[in-house]
């Protein structure tokens, strides 16, 4: 008897996923069948070589949801359209010649950042954050500061006012998580990208959002002629694509720059409650805590590969019938990235508790034309590793407050991070100035 799909929701994927996974690949081998809200079919590929295969082949395996064979069972109000939506001007559905100039545009607008100011923004809302719970003995480390902390300065280097973060925080978190909120923090975080936007056009200023617009409205010569083109199969031109073909328009700013913000703020806030918590609970690495001979950076990339904040992506679509790990998948077909699956993947993985050391061929942060830029993934580190170091600089003798096994995780298949990191230390006075 063939097993029936695998529901993508339920309390496993925030219990044992890991066990779960196991199972799956078990019982299904490396892509298998689910079913995601309102029953809904798709492929999850768990096999890292299946998964390598799927984000190296754009044209086979594109990232056009218009390919969708499923869009006329989808309701207008369900709650995965933020994640996977349909004719969005955004970078997550373009592809061909024109994405990979999309690609470059935000690329070129991330890599101007100071490494050093970066630091420095990151460094000030840390002690900010800090300076409100330092005093009290006790919190929730990840509530009260790894929550907070990314979109900060994200927010920051965009342009937007301080006092703007904590809206952002809460519309981001609603939109990520995939449930009933997810359209209204959906909205929110949109009117606030607009604004930022038609502020920046009447006055630039240094940060990314004036970037991203001057690169934007340039042509090179010729560009005109060719962004007309289809570039590959299946390729439909973008809504609110220029009719000169030249440049971007202001609404495939505003939705790459909502791409950045998403995927900038909570898989690093996850990343950095991950990390703190493996460093609280694995003898491993609780030698670091006080300067032992496992860094920081060791322990946020053993969380990449054994416990990463995204662990499932949407998606591609098959451009065409095809086989896949020993699946018939038809054309127009979701396929899902199991990117924590594939981390684990036995066949890559042998001796799974090993340490991963300075091993960064995980799949955290995707693979192939579609993966997160470089320089993204370089903003992401700096605001975590800096976030983490400041946490064990301020609170030195900080330790989990909670038993290790009552630790609880977010009811999500898309995105892994701790609900609360309970945590207590020995008061310390504030360094000063108010908490932004």
């Amino acid at each position: 008897m063939t097993p029936a799909p695998v529901p993508l929701s339920g309390p496993r994927f925030q219990t044992e996923p890991a066990e779960l996974y196991r199972e799956m690949r078990r019982d299904h081998g490396a892509v298998v069948p689910v079913v995601i809200d309102g029953d809904i079919p798709a492929w999850l590929v768990l096999g890292y070589r299946e998964l390598h295969q799927v984000t190296g082949d754009p044209v086979l395996f594109s990232r056009d949801s218009d390919l969708w064979n499923q869009w006329e069972r989808i309701p207008d109000d369900w709650p995965l359209l933020p994640m996977i939506g349909r004719r969005q001007p955004s970078i997550l559905y373009t592809v061909g010649e024109r994405h990979r100039e999309r690609a470059a545009m935000i690329s070129d607008a991330l890599e101007a950042v100071d490494p050093f100011e970066l630091r420095s923004h990151t460094e000030r809302f840390a002690d900010e954050l800090l300076d409100v719970i330092c005093a009290k003995g006790e919190t929730d480390i990840v509530g009260e500061y790894a929550a907070l902390l990314p979109v900060r300065v994200l927010a920051t280097l965009y342009g937007f006012a301080e006092e703007q973060g904590p809206g952002l925080v809460t519309a981001l978190n609603d939109m990520i998580n995939g449930r009933e909120g997810a359209l209204a923090g959906q909205r929110h975080l949109a009117t606030s990208m607009a604004r930022l936007l038609a502020d920046r056009k009447v006055e630039p200023a240094n940060d990314v959002v004036s970037r991203m617009l001057a690169r934007a409205h340039q042509k090179e010569p010729g560009q005109a002629e060719e962004q007309g083109r289809s570039q590959e199969p299946g390729h439909a031109q973008e809504p609110g694509h220029p009719a000169d073909g030249g440049g971007f328009t202001d609404e495939e700013v505003m939705q790459d720059l909502m791409v950045m913000m998403a995927a900038g703020h909570q898989p690093t806030a996850d990343w950095i409650g991950n990390s703190l918590r493996l460093m609280l609970t694995d003898e491993r690495f609780a030698a670091s805590l006080f300067g032992g001979r496992h860094s920081v950076a060791e322990a946020m990339n053993e969380v990449l590969w054994e416990d990463t904040p995204t662990q499932n992506v949407a998606g591609r679509w098959a451009s065409r019938d095809t086989q896949l790990g020993g699946r018939r998948v038809r054309a127009g077909d979701l396929l899902l990235l199991g990117l924590q699956g594939a981390n684990s993947d036995p066949q890559v993985r042998i001796d799974g508790s090993a340490l991963t050391g300075g091993n960064s061929a995980h799949f955290s942060f995707g693979h192939g034309e579609h993966r997160c830029p470089f320089p993204a993934q370089e903003v992401a580190e700096v605001i975590a590793r800096t976030g983490i170091e400041v946490v064990l600089d301020r609170l030195p003798d900080i330790d989990l407050a909670v038993p290790a096994e009552s630790l609880t995780r977010r009811a999500s298949p898309w995105l892994r991070g701790l609900t609360e990191l309970p945590v207590r230390f020995t008061p310390t006075p504030a360094l000063g100035g108010p908490a932004a």
